[in-house]
Protein backbone atom coordinates (compact mmCIF):
# COMPACT_ATOMS: atom_id res chain seq x y z
CA UNK A 1 0.00 0.00 0.00
CA UNK A 2 1.32 3.37 -0.99
CA UNK A 3 1.20 6.45 1.12
CA UNK A 4 0.77 10.20 -0.11
CA UNK A 5 2.82 12.73 1.39
CA UNK A 6 1.70 16.20 -0.16
CA UNK A 7 2.74 20.30 0.58
CA UNK A 8 0.38 22.46 -0.77
CA UNK A 9 2.72 24.97 -1.31
CA UNK A 10 6.17 23.42 -2.41
CA UNK A 11 4.73 20.56 -4.83
CA UNK A 12 2.16 20.87 -7.83
CA UNK A 13 0.63 17.29 -7.19
CA UNK A 14 0.71 14.98 -4.41
CA UNK A 15 3.63 12.33 -4.94
CA UNK A 16 3.03 8.60 -3.96
CA UNK A 17 5.67 7.38 -1.77
CA UNK A 18 6.20 4.40 0.92
CA UNK A 19 7.16 6.23 4.11
CA UNK A 20 9.18 3.32 5.49
CA UNK A 21 12.63 5.37 4.77
CA UNK A 22 11.61 5.75 1.29
CA UNK A 23 11.06 10.36 2.17
CA UNK A 24 13.33 11.81 4.06
CA UNK A 25 15.60 14.57 3.84
CA UNK A 26 19.24 14.80 2.18
CA UNK A 27 21.33 18.26 2.22
CA UNK A 28 17.82 20.34 1.93
CA UNK A 29 16.50 17.94 -1.19
CA UNK A 30 13.48 15.74 -0.43
CA UNK A 31 14.10 12.43 -1.81
CA UNK A 32 11.23 9.98 -3.31
CA UNK A 33 11.28 6.55 -3.72
CA UNK A 34 9.04 4.66 -6.28
CA UNK A 35 7.16 1.53 -5.34
CA UNK A 36 10.04 0.09 -8.56
CA UNK A 37 13.16 -1.30 -6.82
CA UNK A 38 15.93 0.90 -7.94
CA UNK A 39 13.92 3.88 -9.26
CA UNK A 40 14.09 6.90 -7.04
CA UNK A 41 12.30 10.45 -8.23
CA UNK A 42 14.31 13.57 -7.12
CA UNK A 43 12.28 16.72 -6.78
CA UNK A 44 13.70 19.98 -6.98
CA UNK A 45 15.72 21.38 -3.68
CA UNK A 46 12.92 23.70 -1.81
CA UNK A 47 12.97 27.55 -2.32
CA UNK A 48 14.82 29.25 0.34
CA UNK A 49 14.45 32.65 -0.41
CA UNK A 50 13.02 35.16 1.76
CA UNK A 51 9.39 35.01 -0.09
CA UNK A 52 8.81 31.50 1.82
CA UNK A 53 10.09 32.48 4.89
CA UNK A 54 7.36 32.53 8.17
CA UNK A 55 9.92 34.79 10.52
CA UNK A 56 9.56 37.94 10.70
CA UNK A 57 6.46 38.06 8.24
CA UNK A 58 4.51 34.70 7.45
CA UNK A 59 3.12 35.69 3.87
CA UNK A 60 1.50 32.58 2.74
CA UNK A 61 -0.91 29.61 4.43
CA UNK A 62 1.14 26.41 4.47
CA UNK A 63 0.19 22.93 4.78
CA UNK A 64 1.81 19.51 4.59
CA UNK A 65 0.33 16.06 5.25
CA UNK A 66 0.99 12.30 4.90
CA UNK A 67 -0.19 8.69 6.44
CA UNK A 68 2.69 6.75 8.64
CA UNK A 69 2.59 3.05 9.86
CA UNK A 70 1.04 3.07 13.54
CA UNK A 71 4.50 1.83 14.84
CA UNK A 72 7.11 4.00 16.96
CA UNK A 73 9.29 4.07 13.33
CA UNK A 74 6.49 5.93 11.84
CA UNK A 75 6.38 8.50 14.77
CA UNK A 76 10.14 8.82 14.41
CA UNK A 77 9.64 9.67 10.92
CA UNK A 78 6.67 12.00 11.49
CA UNK A 79 8.65 13.66 14.00
CA UNK A 80 11.55 14.13 10.97
CA UNK A 81 9.27 14.63 8.47
CA UNK A 82 8.21 17.57 9.95
CA UNK A 83 11.25 18.85 11.37
CA UNK A 84 12.22 19.25 7.61
CA UNK A 85 9.24 20.50 6.56
CA UNK A 86 9.03 23.37 9.22
CA UNK A 87 12.74 24.54 8.75
CA UNK A 88 11.88 24.78 4.93
CA UNK A 89 8.74 26.99 5.63
CA UNK A 90 11.70 29.47 7.36
CA UNK A 91 10.49 27.99 11.69
CA UNK A 92 14.62 27.23 11.68
CA UNK A 93 16.23 24.33 13.52
CA UNK A 94 17.70 24.83 16.57
CA UNK A 95 15.10 27.62 17.62
CA UNK A 96 12.76 27.48 20.34
CA UNK A 97 10.13 27.48 18.33
CA UNK A 98 10.97 24.65 15.77
CA UNK A 99 12.23 22.50 18.94
CA UNK A 100 8.64 22.73 20.35
CA UNK A 101 6.37 22.95 17.63
CA UNK A 102 8.79 18.64 17.10
CA UNK A 103 8.29 18.05 20.56
CA UNK A 104 4.51 19.00 20.19
CA UNK A 105 4.46 16.63 16.74
CA UNK A 106 6.34 13.96 18.48
CA UNK A 107 4.21 13.79 21.75
CA UNK A 108 0.74 13.16 19.73
CA UNK A 109 2.21 11.16 17.00
CA UNK A 110 3.65 8.63 20.38
CA UNK A 111 0.30 8.47 21.47
CA UNK A 112 -1.49 7.60 18.48
CA UNK A 113 1.10 4.86 18.02
CA UNK A 114 0.72 3.81 21.70
CA UNK A 115 -3.36 4.78 22.57
CA UNK A 116 -4.72 4.98 19.00
CA UNK A 117 -2.97 1.60 17.24
CA UNK A 118 -4.98 -0.71 15.27
CA UNK A 119 -3.22 -3.51 13.57
CA UNK A 120 -3.12 -3.06 9.62
CA UNK A 121 -4.09 0.88 10.43
CA UNK A 122 -2.33 4.03 10.11
CA UNK A 123 -2.10 7.27 11.95
CA UNK A 124 -2.03 10.76 9.72
CA UNK A 125 -0.39 13.80 10.44
CA UNK A 126 -1.45 16.74 9.13
CA UNK A 127 1.11 19.98 9.62
CA UNK A 128 -0.64 23.38 9.07
CA UNK A 129 0.55 26.87 9.08
CA UNK A 130 -2.26 30.09 9.44
CA UNK A 131 -1.18 33.02 8.39
CA UNK A 132 -4.11 35.16 9.84
CA UNK A 133 -3.81 34.02 13.23
CA UNK A 134 0.37 33.42 12.73
CA UNK A 135 -0.14 29.80 14.50
CA UNK A 136 0.85 26.33 13.57
CA UNK A 137 -1.36 23.73 14.09
CA UNK A 138 -0.50 20.31 14.45
CA UNK A 139 -3.33 17.14 13.89
CA UNK A 140 -2.66 13.58 14.51
CA UNK A 141 -5.39 11.19 13.43
CA UNK A 142 -5.78 7.36 14.44
CA UNK A 143 -8.25 5.33 14.23
CA UNK A 144 -9.32 3.71 17.81
CA UNK A 145 -12.22 5.18 18.70
CA UNK A 146 -13.00 3.50 22.64
CA UNK A 147 -9.61 5.17 24.19
CA UNK A 148 -9.57 8.93 24.01
CA UNK A 149 -7.50 11.59 25.98
CA UNK A 150 -8.85 13.34 28.86
CA UNK A 151 -10.29 16.95 27.83
CA UNK A 152 -7.67 19.99 28.84
CA UNK A 153 -9.80 21.12 31.69
CA UNK A 154 -9.34 18.16 33.31
CA UNK A 155 -6.22 16.88 32.38
CA UNK A 156 -4.35 15.83 35.68
CA UNK A 157 -0.78 15.83 36.88
CA UNK A 158 -0.12 12.07 37.18
CA UNK A 159 1.31 10.37 40.55
CA UNK A 160 4.53 10.35 41.09
CA UNK A 161 4.02 6.31 40.69
CA UNK A 162 2.69 7.05 37.30
CA UNK A 163 4.52 5.87 34.16
CA UNK A 164 1.90 7.67 31.26
CA UNK A 165 -0.13 10.64 30.92
CA UNK A 166 2.98 13.22 31.29
CA UNK A 167 2.61 14.00 27.17
CA UNK A 168 -0.28 16.16 27.49
CA UNK A 169 0.66 18.21 30.31
CA UNK A 170 4.38 19.02 28.07
CA UNK A 171 1.74 19.32 25.12
CA UNK A 172 -0.40 22.08 27.27
CA UNK A 173 2.20 23.71 28.49
CA UNK A 174 4.16 24.42 24.91
CA UNK A 175 1.02 25.60 23.00
CA UNK A 176 -1.67 28.01 23.14
CA UNK A 177 -4.48 25.62 23.03
CA UNK A 178 -5.46 21.78 22.20
CA UNK A 179 -8.18 19.37 22.33
CA UNK A 180 -9.68 16.64 20.37
CA UNK A 181 -13.07 15.56 18.76
CA UNK A 182 -13.81 11.80 17.13
CA UNK A 183 -13.48 11.28 13.52
CA UNK A 184 -16.87 12.18 11.53
CA UNK A 185 -15.96 9.90 8.52
CA UNK A 186 -14.73 6.36 10.11
CA UNK A 187 -13.68 4.88 13.83
CA UNK A 188 -11.27 7.14 15.46
CA UNK A 189 -10.21 10.46 16.48
CA UNK A 190 -7.90 13.37 15.71
CA UNK A 191 -5.68 15.12 18.71
CA UNK A 192 -4.88 19.10 17.90
CA UNK A 193 -2.82 21.45 19.29
CA UNK A 194 -2.21 25.67 18.21
CA UNK A 195 1.63 26.78 18.73
CA UNK A 196 1.48 30.45 18.31
CA UNK A 197 4.48 32.22 16.07
CA UNK A 198 4.68 34.66 18.30
CA UNK A 199 8.38 36.64 20.04
CA UNK A 200 8.37 35.11 23.34
CA UNK A 201 6.50 31.73 23.02
CA UNK A 202 7.16 29.14 24.95
CA UNK A 203 10.04 27.10 23.30
CA UNK A 204 12.87 24.46 24.30
CA UNK A 205 15.93 25.50 25.32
Amino acid sequence: MSRTGTDSTAYNRPVSVRHHWSRYATGGTFVGMTNKPGISVRTAQPDRSGACLISPHIPLDRAYEMRFTSTPRGARLARRLAAHRLDVWGVAYDTGPHDAIVLVVGELTANAVRHGHVPGRDFHLHLRVIAETGTVRIEVTDTRGELVPPRPDSLADPGTDDTGGRGLLLVAGLVRRWDWYRRSDGPGKTVWAEYELREGAPGIG
